[in-house]
């Protein structure tokens, strides 16, 4: 064999690794698409899932966990997209916001801050779930989706209150004492949850992005 065949099969070689990488891209993209899809509808079920409170207009639901999940599974570029999806779907009307409900009124009302609040605390849970977490090390993955979990909630409550200050005109003590503090309990459990279930999952999207064991 001379040095042109050598260079025929090693081009065919290269065309067919190319082949193979861009069908796998195209895979995973749709893979990932799909998912960014199915993680709206998981968060406006989470956020149906809702007990209302007497001195609140904020409700006890699991958005904030849906959030986190999504962010954490999905990374910080399909996250946020699906969590944009999800309040796109609310502000035309579709009924994805806690209690059944829908419309631009709640994106622009007392409370809108939080559901807008939720596209950072997506962000910062893909983020740091990207650039930090790894398959082999299993106690500092549970610090780091905690960690994320915990940030990604602060800011979502930044956000929200600061807007609800400003709409209501309530100060800072009674806007956390009524959108924030009673809700504080419940989230320690959402962040516990979020530690336990985000690394199994992961797994499973590894295998079907990649077909093999994370």
């Amino acid at each position: 064999m001379n040095n042109a065949d050598f260079d025929q099969v090693n081009d065919y070689k290269d065309d067919a690794m190319n082949n193979s990488i861009s069908t796998l891209d195209t895979t995973n993209r749709t893979l990932m698409l799909t998912l960014t899809a199915l993680f709206a509808a998981v968060l406006a079920a989470a956020s149906w899932i809702s007990v209302p409170l007497p001195f609140t207009p904020v409700p006890i639901n699991l958005g904030t966990l849906a959030v986190t999940l999504t962010g954490a599974l999905l990374g910080r570029k399909y996250g946020p997209l699906s969590v944009l999806i999800y309040i796109l779907l609310g502000a035309v009307g579709v009924p994805v916001f806690a209690g059944f409900t829908g419309g631009l009124s709640h994106i622009v009302g007392p409370t809108g801050g939080y559901i807008a609040g939720y596209l950072t605390s997506s962000f910062i849970c893909g983020f740091l779930i990207d650039q930090f977490y790894s398959s082999d090390k299993t106690s500092s993955n549970l610090i780091l989706i905690a960690a994320a979990a915990f940030l990604g909630t602060a800011s979502c409550y930044i956000i929200g209150t600061i807007w609800f200050m400003h709409l209501t005109g309530n100060d800072l003590a009674a806007s956390l004492g009524m959108c924030v503090i009673p809700f504080l309990p419940g989230d320690a459990l959402k962040i516990a949850a979020a530690a336990a279930i985000v690394p199994p999952l992961k797994n499973a999207l590894a295998k079907l992005s990649y077909g093999h064991d994370a």
